[in-house]
């Protein structure tokens, strides 16, 4: 059995890079808003915002693997849904975090947005796979997601980058790397 979850982590890291403590992204406070708690950074997509005691600097790769598969991977059902949709939503999942990956991957399938992935939601992603496509679910994903980050308050600082990850998990799904494309 081909271990999906380790593929799309790799990814998704070569998405996030390494350390950064850019003081106009939100994230990398502790307080979550520019100017509020402590400038800690961000590493592996692992930030200070989100986890406001991790020492985010000594971060480990081993350590991110970690928190992904238990804050990210398993809030996503990952291990349940088609490898391509996999990959989508969990990056949606590190990127936004899990509430809206859940939320844009419901609206994607017709389902309630609730914003928990559970037994509802993976029974409406199978009806939608038989249905449709896999890949015209990525491609809904992907658009939603697009969509969010145009109206986001700092697309101005962020949007190319997050259009250029958006451009490469498109890549990635396309290549492969999460099974089917």
């Amino acid at each position: 059995m081909t271990d999906y979850f380790n593929i799309c982590f790799a990814a998704i890291l070569g998405h996030e890079g390494g350390y950064s403590d850019d003081r106009r992204d939100r994230g990398n406070w502790t307080g979550g808003e520019i100017g509020h708690g402590e400038l800690r950074g961000t590493k592996f997509g692992i930030s200070a915002a989100a986890y406001p005691v991790l020492d985010i600097v000594n971060l480990t790769v081993d350590q991110a693997r970690e928190i992904y598969r238990a804050d990210y991977w398993a809030k996503i059902h990952g291990a349940d849904l088609p490898p391509a949709v996999a990959l989508v939503t969990f990056d949606a999942a590190v990127n936004a975090g899990p509430g809206a990956a859940a939320r844009w991957l419901q609206q994607s399938i017709g389902a309630k947005p609730d914003g928990v992935v559970g037994p509802v939601t993976l029974q409406a992603v199978r009806r939608y796979c038989d249905a449709n496509t896999v890949r015209s679910l990525v491609i809904d994903l992907l658009a939603r997601r697009a969509e969010h980050n145009r109206t986001a308050p700092t697309v101005h600082i962020h949007g190319l980058g997050w259009s250029r990850r958006l451009f490469r998990l498109a890549l990635d799904v396309g290549a492969g790397l999460a099974g089917e494309g």
